[in-house]
């Protein structure tokens, strides 16, 4: 087997770059959280936000609350087409920790789950032409059925080679999905869901961060981004609109996932009320070595920016207090959940 030269046109601009750093900042000091029972409830409204962005963008409107109901086996009076696209949605995330993304016929096998008992091709190839609309408007016209199996080889055959960051991998891979349409119906959605794959292999964090709610919040901005890079036949601006909405969900994340912290470092956070002394806090803690204090408490919880000084200015001086900042009381208020 011949090694696939295929390239998909794409630049790197500054913004591009500058997104790629900030968000691997965020990634880097985010930790899935140690409560197991925690993390598997926070998991699980997640997957429902994020069944329900990807389906609202396809016209479903089964609200959350439907969705978990369905979740939990109950019945719910709506339009049988929704349900079973919950059903089916709900069936593909399950296995999504198993599915290897540069594997084309997991891609396929997904898509039978997702758009089982909806469309005959189910985890099939289109066989005829198929249009991207927006109302009434062609916005696209996907290229012949005959050439979707090669297209996606090449495709999974640069996937496979690529040195591009995951980030942009993600995205390229996500832009060409979408060009090709290889489905008769129930691309978007695999598009979103593969692009989550990808990164969830790079990071595990991303199996649970919803971007696909903030791409329904601005759906009209995320099939522009898809016609700009096609008139452009270059792929950037559809990247740098997916980079900002994982930056802008990751900014956005309520504290399901939370900074690692040191036992001691979660004590401090937890005597300190209002503003105290270096001194007061150390007796709130019961500590009587001054230096230990420093090193394992105080001096971390400055750095994680869970506290902050009342005289910045002034670090040294006899009057210097301590006061949560609000990452500081965001961290507490998610260990008390």
């Amino acid at each position: 087997m011949t090694k696939s030269t295929y390239q998909p046109p794409y630049t790197i601009t500054p913004e591009i770059l500058n997104r790629v750093a900030a968000i691997s900042e965020a990634i880097g000091r985010l930790t899935v959280l140690n409560d197991h029972a925690k993390a598997l409830r926070l998991r699980r409204i997640n997957r429902i936000r994020t069944v329900h962005g990807s389906l609202a963008i396809e016209g479903n409107t089964l609200s959350e609350a439907q969705i978990t109901a369905i979740l939990d086996g109950k019945r719910v009076i709506a339009p049988p087409r929704e349900v079973q696209e919950v059903k089916n949605a709900l069936a593909a995330y399950d296995r999504f920790d198993s599915w290897k993304p540069k594997a084309e016929k997991e891609l396929l096998e997904a898509h039978r789950i997702l758009m089982s008992g909806l469309i005959d091709e189910a985890g099939l190839y289109r066989h005829g032409g198929v249009g991207v609309m927006a109302g009434e408007q062609v916005v696209h016209m996907a290229p012949p059925a005959d050439r979707v199996p090669h297209l996606m080889k090449d495709l999974f055959g640069w996937l496979s080679a690529t040195d591009a960051h995951p980030l942009i991998a993600s995205s390229v891979f996500h832009y060409e999905f979408e060009f090709i349409h290889p489905f008769a119906d129930g691309n978007g959605r695999m598009g979103r869901l593969w692009q989550s794959l990808i990164l969830a292999r790079w990071n595990s964090l991303f199996a649970d961060i919803p971007v696909e709610s903030l791409i329904f919040e601005h759906q009209a901005e995320y099939y522009q981004a898809i016609r700009e890079s096609t008139q452009k036949a270059d792929a950037a601006p559809f990247i740098a609109f997916m980079l900002r909405m994982i930056q802008d969900t990751l900014t956005t994340l309520p504290p399901q996932v939370t900074p690692q912290l040191s036992p001691q470092v979660g004590e401090l956070l937890a005597a300190i009320r209002g503003e105290m002394s270096r001194e007061a806090i150390q007796n709130a803690l019961r500590l009587s070595d001054r230096k230990s204090f420093r090193e394992r408490h105080l001096k971390p919880a400055l750095a994680e920016g869970l506290i902050e000084m009342t005289i910045p200015d002034k670090p040294n001086s006899r009057l210097q207090k301590y006061r949560l900042t609000d990452k500081g009381r965001q961290w507490l208020e998610a260990s008390n959940q």
